[in-house]
């Protein structure tokens, strides 16, 4: 018995593979491509904020280059990153996101298994190329791409970030002035926060277990960080 053919998510819908006649065809087939990388990502567990805000810098270098995927080229590339960053003023980190997305989109189209350069190719004479290279693209030369003014503190200063915070506590404890106990959860908020990155999804609650085994409060995270897919 033939196994039938599984076709991936994101990969040219029926009514385009059936060489139907459409009447606004370049455009129907821009849509379509993007509804089918929004389902490929999706099927990667991808986040919906991930996959608009990529959706939206592949729109937004259609309508700069008056093109769609299968005319683009390289010398768009480099006109469109020139007046981002010379006229603009966008960041590295900026321009790295958009390049990375725009990659992603171009390799999407290009893979065989989703049959868009096929179909590009049939109705325009024309298929999509990946434009986004090593030569014309921001590379990583380094683990931080942010801004200097944007580094890690220095174990010295975090030193004094967290003496600074014990001794706001010893300060308004020896004044017999009210607050000492909120100051103490914000040291403390910090220093767990620093030591093992939770975000505000963690709670401190009130342990259950019985206080002869551990202290009387016990940090409750209430939403992981999922796996990447």
């Amino acid at each position: 018995m033939r196994t039938p053919e599984i076709t991936p998510a994101g990969a040219v819908p029926l009514v385009l593979r059936s060489g139907t006649g459409l009447l606004n065809e370049a455009e129907t087939v821009w849509t379509e491509m993007l509804q089918g990388w929004a389902a490929q990502q999706f099927a990667r567990n991808l986040s919906a904020g991930t996959v608009e805000a990529r959706r939206g810098t592949v729109v937004r270098f259609r309508e700069f280059a008056g093109a769609y995927p299968w005319e683009w080229t390289a010398g768009t590339v480099d006109e469109f990153f020139l007046e981002l960053r010379a006229l603009k003023g966008a960041a590295r980190s900026t321009v790295l996101g958009y390049q990375n997305a725009l990659r992603m989109f171009l390799e999407y189209l290009t893979d065989p298994a989703y049959g868009w350069g096929k179909q590009c190719w049939e109705r325009f004479g024309d298929h999509p190329a990946q434009v986004f290279h090593e030569w014309n693209t921001v590379r990583h030369a380094q683990d931080e791409v942010g801004a200097p003014g944007k580094r890690p503190y220095t174990r010295d200063e975090l030193e004094d970030l967290f003496d600074c915070a014990d001794e706001r506590v010893l300060r308004i404890r020896r004044s017999r002035a009210k607050g000492w106990i909120p100051a103490f959860r914000t040291a403390t908020i910090m220093k767990v926060a620093y030591a093992w990155g939770l975000r505000r999804n963690a709670g401190l609650d009130r342990n259950p277990f019985p206080r002869p085994l551990c202290l009387s409060m016990a940090c409750r995270c209430r939403h992981g960080r999922r796996a990447r897919p």
